[in-house]
């Protein structure tokens, strides 16, 4: 970045940040406290206290809007939170433009998540619990992109970590869930311990964890340096955002609520990693072969959670393997760093609009069919869910990239910006984001036919598919709304409102001119759709079929998961199970031997210790004639 950072003092209606993080944490308190006594209002409370938090976050938005760009931040210092030694750590929050948009994001679109689920979990004991864990997370979520410092980050980033294990897990009387939670939970640890050796290191170099001062210390850092704290950091970002090598969690993450998808895989969890990077542009664009090795981590991931997508049944984990490719789309965009930077943001935005959308939608499907989740017993709901098609459909073009809806003027800009990288790299990662917006459209048009034309293939229970309640729909349709023209809205106006954070771009000629790569995209979705609706538009087959080696290995989710077992798991159990036995036979048996040694030969002194007078007496007999025995011997010269 070749811009100064500095950020002005709160002032104003921004002097109340820290209400953004205290009202929803807040509610989750009461909720928690109250128990089964809030069991009849409690939903509501967790509605009103994010739809109130976004109402003043909007206030805050436009507020920071009607300052002069270059003094569009607002830094609040609440109290000294770590003082020892040369560390001084601030308990402090931002709102600046970057942190306003996510700000907007998780609380708008977290409102409408949680009014939907106020009908979605209506018979579920356990509603109270689930809106409690619901604002926790939000909370979490909003500390994490407010800190004004990278150890009020990480806090933010372990609350997350906890409230997703909650909440994946929150039918934990579900082996399945409780497994997902805590495969969840322990993957994300991986990733947190990159993220916090990073900041140690950051301290360790520059003396500091403040974002200003950081930024500002870059350019003084040696090169290895910056290599090194930018892929710690880059670890932590793959864990939260489901990128390689980290993203097997976030499919299984699906055993949790639908709204909980949603929110996690649209506005809030999934979008973290992409806003460390974005937050720490500064260090990631002060190295060339860091920016190359985001840019990798995107282009592989994306390609993989395409085809592997491609090969799911199940219509939550065709959305979720959706997620990983789309944000690996966002981590390509920040990867390339200059102007890219704020497209990934626009295609954060956009993704948190027709993504919520869709998974709302896919819990729609699923409450009208009884819980069915197999594509390949769908079919023909169109004709049965009028809201949810239709809302659906506005999720299926605006991802696949159709013109004028928003992940048209939200991806195709990334696939450009990746043509524009000097030399071959263009052409290699230009392809693998144009091979991923075809593959995307193939198997996104093929989870949309197979669910809502075609004939009808229900099993005994779904004879009777039915519309969801007015509660869940009416969030469908603003959601739908925002994926026709939010793409389109930001596009106009985010790049500008970003400056202050991202700097100035400098402009790069492309290897191909901008109107032949969005015409070769519109064709190569425009092929990827085609081919799914020929191939599936009469349904598919509901058993399983002998299949390909590509399809094969993509069922099997390109043997990661295999792979992270032969390679960690069971090592892992293995050595645990060697360092159980040396403890239990080694350092154990040692001690306890030691204590047997010490009891037995105690034991045999103590057979001594006879109680009776002349046993003594001729002990102490026996005694002195050996001593005098030896000074006999000695005399006489026998012991010479």
């Amino acid at each position: 970045m070749g811009h100064s950072v500095e950020y002005a003092p709160a002032t104003g209606l921004l002097s109340g940040i820290w209400l953004l993080v205290a009202i929803p944490l807040a509610s989750a308190a009461v909720l928690l406290l109250l128990g089964r006594k809030a069991d009849k209002w409690g939903h509501w409370l967790g509605v009103l206290a994010v739809a109130s938090t976004f109402v003043l976050g909007l206030s805050m938005f436009f507020q920071l809007r009607g300052l002069n760009p270059d003094k569009r931040s607002a830094e609040l210092s609440l109290w000294d939170f770590i003082a020892v030694g040369k560390l001084e750590v601030d308990f402090g929050l931002l709102f600046d433009p970057l942190a306003g948009v996510f700000v907007l994001l998780i609380t708008g679109v977290g409102s409408l998540i949680h009014v939907y689920a106020v009908g979605y979990m209506e018979h579920d004991p356990g509603r109270r619990r689930f809106f409690a864990y619901f604002n926790l997370f939000v909370a979490a979520m909003l500390l994490l992109v407010l800190g004004n410092n990278y150890v009020m980050l990480y806090f933010g980033w372990e609350g997350v970590g906890l409230a997703s294990y909650l909440l994946i897990s929150f039918w934990y009387n579900r082996p399945s869930a409780a497994t997902a939670g805590k495969k969840a939970f322990l993957m994300n640890r991986v990733g947190d311990a990159g993220l916090a050796i990073g900041i140690f290191m950051m301290f360790a170099t520059l003396g500091t964890t403040q974002y200003d001062k950081v930024f500002n210390g870059v350019s003084a850092l040696s090169g290895g340096t910056v290599l090194l704290m930018g892929i710690l950091l880059l670890l932590g970002a793959a864990g939260k955002s489901g990128q390689f090598p980290l993203q097997a969690w976030l499919p299984d993450a699906m055993e949790g609520p639908t709204p909980v998808s949603a929110l996690i895989h649209a506005a809030t969890m999934v979008t973290a990693g992409v806003y460390l990077i974005a937050r720490s542009n500064a260090i990631f664009s002060a190295n060339a072969t860091l920016q190359t090795i985001v840019v990798s981590v995107g282009a592989l991931t994306l390609l993989m959670g395409c085809i592997i997508g491609a090969a799911k049944d199940d219509i939550k984990r065709v959305l979720a393997w959706s997620t990983v490719s789309q944000i690996g789309y966002m981590f390509l965009g920040v990867g390339l760093g200059g102007g890219a930077y704020a497209l990934a943001i626009i295609h954060l935005l956009a993704h948190g609009f027709f993504k919520a959308n869709m998974f709302l939608g896919a819990g729609s499907v699923m409450h009208g069919m009884h819980d069915q989740v197999d594509i390949r017993r769908f079919g023909g709901l169109s004709k049965y869910m009028k809201y949810t098609w239709l809302t659906f459909m506005m999720g299926w073009l605006a991802i696949i990239g159709i013109p004028p809806l928003s992940g048209y003027f939200s991806k195709e800009p990334i696939i450009a910006a990746a043509f524009e990288r000097e030399g071959w790299t263009a052409w290699l990662f230009g392809m693998a984001a144009l091979l991923g917006a075809g593959l995307t459209a193939f198997y996104m048009t093929r989870l949309f036919v197979l669910t809502f034309h075609g004939p009808e293939r229900y099993t005994a229970d779904n004879k009777h598919p039915h519309e969801s309640p007015f509660i869940m729909t009416v969030p469908l349709i603003l959601l739908a709304v925002g994926s026709i023209a939010a793409g389109w809205l930001m596009s106009t106006s985010v790049k500008d409102w970003l400056l202050p954070v991202f700097g100035e771009h400098q402009e790069h000629h492309a290897v191909l001119p901008h109107a032949a790569i969005n015409i070769l995209g519109i064709v190569v979705t425009l092929l990827g759709a085609g081919l799914a609706w020929m191939l599936f538009r009469n349904g598919t087959a509901e058993q399983e079929q002998p299949a390909g080696a590509l399809v094969r290995a993509a069922r099997r989710n390109l043997y990661t998961d295999a792979f992270n077992e032969a390679v960690f798991e069971r090592p892992g159990i293995y050595l645990t199970r060697a360092l159980v036995y040396l403890d239990n036979k080694g350092i154990d048996g040692a001690v306890n031997g030691l204590a047997a040694a010490v009891g037995g030969s105690s034991g045999r002194l103590r057979r001594l210790q006879t109680g009776f007078v002349r046993s003594y007496a001729l002990s102490m007999l026996t005694g002195a004639v050996l001593v005098v025995g030896a000074f006999l011997a000695i005399q006489l010269g026998w012991l010479a």
